[in-house]
């Protein structure tokens, strides 16, 4: 096996397929990196049993020769000092050689390094996923499904299946959705003719952190394949297969009120840096609790206490009201991360008493939703 190739290529590739590899796994080979090297390109491959990742680098692309004098082969690499090597490498173009003691020599400019590889046959073979059960979105598209839903989830194992995100799509809309039972965020987009429909696909929020550092912003499509265990996102150079949660994701729909008593226009980013400011004397406290008291001429108090430190309050002035006065108590953590999840200059926020679940849309824009419990602090 014997190639040259550019090295911020490899470097990328490298640095996407170590975010599947975990130095904890029970399988030794898989601490390791795969490498496939073909005529048309290389494949790199990382995988921890519930991530893989492939990444592609084509041999020739818009013109561009990324890799030449191409001889084929497999090997799989130590993760724990090839990327490094690839990173410091003095220049830009990189040969790399293996013999047939699985030996590979890595050169660069006048720097080489020798390393020891292993046999690639050894590598668990990936599961190859249909086509067929396959739809498309734009990259952008999905990234922002990602962003708006995925914070919501549990980071407690007692209940596995809350550390994901709910997936459906049926009668041409795609809903994320994620709670952590305190909280619930949701989005739902329109999606063109599929022919599939699916409802209990429950996708790891580490996952989804992980592809969304990966995919680069743009609106080429990226291509999702379903089955009943697993999902694949493929784009022309990525491949990124994750297990799926066992379970049944809890219905929450139900959650969600179908009339308010009090409605609030606000501002988002003014809402948001108020409590941001209030929070700061309630840090100690494990809710980080803050309270919304609406007052006259569409003024809000946004207040916290804290018997110990001392207590804030703030107004802030609102678009306009509806309904009747109200005072509750919430998380402020959970409110900055709903605000900060809505790309919209304002925000409404429906209540339906002081004890009652409230949600948080963007004015023009219903197809996002964010949900929280409020508190009782009295």
């Amino acid at each position: 096996m014997k190639f040259i190739i550019d090295r911020d290529q490899l470097l990328t590739a490298v640095q996407n397929v170590m975010k599947a590899i975990s130095p904890r796994t029970v399988v030794p080979i898989l601490t390791g990196i795969k490498l496939e090297v073909r005529q048309d390109g290389i494949t790199l491959t990382g995988s921890d049993a519930d991530i893989s990742i492939e990444s592609y680098i084509p041999a020739e692309e818009d013109g561009m020769v990324y890799i030449d004098y191409i001889e084929e082969g497999n090997i799989v690499l130590h993760s724990k000092y090839f990327p490094d090597i690839v990173r410091k490498l003095p220049e830009n173009k990189v040969e790399i050689e293996a013999d047939e003691n699985l030996k590979i020599t890595i050169r660069s400019g006048k720097a080489k390094f020798n390393l020891n590889g292993q046999d690639a046959l050894e590598y668990p073979q990936l599961p190859s996923l249909l086509a067929a059960d396959s739809f498309e979105i734009p990259i952008d598209l999905l990234k922002s499904l990602i962003k708006q839903t995925v914070f919501a989830v549990s980071t407690m194992e007692t209940r596995p299946i809350l550390t994901g995100v709910n997936m459906k799509l049926i009668d041409q809309t795609l809903t994320f959705s994620a709670t952590d039972s305190h909280r619930l965020a949701s989005r739902t987009v329109p999606i063109a003719e599929t022919g599939i429909d699916f409802s209990n696909v429950v996708v790891p929020g580490k996952s989804l952190n992980e592809l969304n550092k990966i995919i680069d912003d743009s609106e080429e499509k990226i291509q999702i394949s379903v089955t009943s265990n697993q999902i694949l996102f493929r784009t022309k150079r990525l491949q990124f297969l994750s297990r799926l949660l066992d379970g049944n994701y809890p219905e929450t729909s139900r959650l969600i009120p179908t009339q308010s008593k009090t409605v609030l226009y606000f501002n988002t980013k003014e809402l948001l840096h108020t409590i941001d400011r209030a929070s700061l004397l309630a840090r100690e406290e494990r809710n980080n609790v803050v309270r919304l008291t609406t007052k006259e001429n569409n003024m809000v108090e946004i207040a916290s206490n804290h018997p110990e430190v001392g207590n804030v309050t703030e107004e802030i002035a609102i678009a306009s009201k509806e309904g009747e006065d109200l005072k509750i108590s919430f998380s402020s953590k959970y409110m900055m991360d709903a605000l900060k999840a809505i790309d919209y200059d304002e925000v409404k926020i429906e209540f339906t008493g002081a004890m009652r679940p409230f949600i948080i849309h963007p004015v023009e824009d219903d197809s996002i939703l964010q949900l929280i419990l409020p508190v009782r602090t009295f």
